[in-house]
């Protein structure tokens, strides 16, 4: 699967890009380059193109300026229907293989963090947890659209001098209860 949208999208700067562009809906590569000042250009365009290939993300506009083309780049209309389609052909392993490869993405996130010399947990807010809570179907549906307005609340935060950019995983599963 090293070309399926999974394997691509599966790459800690590529998963920026996407949501880079689930904010700003359309963007060009200046405007992604911008919320992404620490990724090179040459390195930028290679994940974009990787992107394109897959079909995770669309050419949504060209504008010609001065004999260039500047393209504005989109989402796929449902990017999340093409990963689902791809985990149903590949089956139970594939999304144990997605989910190994997305907690391999956040130990390396936390490990880079850690290392540096002036890291601060509490002064950073660093936290990890885990609930385990009884929800009906409804009251779930409730409780992630409740989530997903707090996420909404935020998410078109541009970046500032008092502004940090963090990262903010979840991760929802049943538990399965053991006798």
């Amino acid at each position: 699967m090293d070309n399926s949208i999974l394997s691509v999208i599966l790459n800690p700067i590529r998963m920026r890009i996407i949501q880079a562009l689930i904010k700003n809906k359309e963007m060009t590569v200046q405007q992604i380059a911008k919320e992404l000042p620490q990724v090179p250009q040459a390195t930028l365009y290679r994940h974009l193109n990787k992107l394109l290939k897959s079909n995770a993300i669309v050419v949504v506009k060209e504008n010609k300026i001065r004999g260039t083309v500047e393209k504005t780049y989109g989402l796929e209309k449902d990017p999340y229907l093409s990963i689902t389609k791809e985990l149903d052909k590949h089956g139970k392993e594939e999304y144990l293989n997605l989910f190994y490869n997305y907690l391999m993405i956040l130990l390396g996130d936390f490990e880079r963090y850690i290392s540096i010399e002036t890291s601060d947990l509490a002064k950073d807010g660093v936290t990890f947890r885990s609930a385990a809570i009884y929800l009906s179907d409804e009251e779930y549906r409730e409780f992630l659209g409740d989530l997903i307005k707090v996420f909404d609340k935020i998410r078109d935060n541009k970046p500032s001098p008092d502004r940090r950019l963090r990262k903010i995983s979840t991760i929802v599963m049943p538990t399965v209860e053991e006798d």
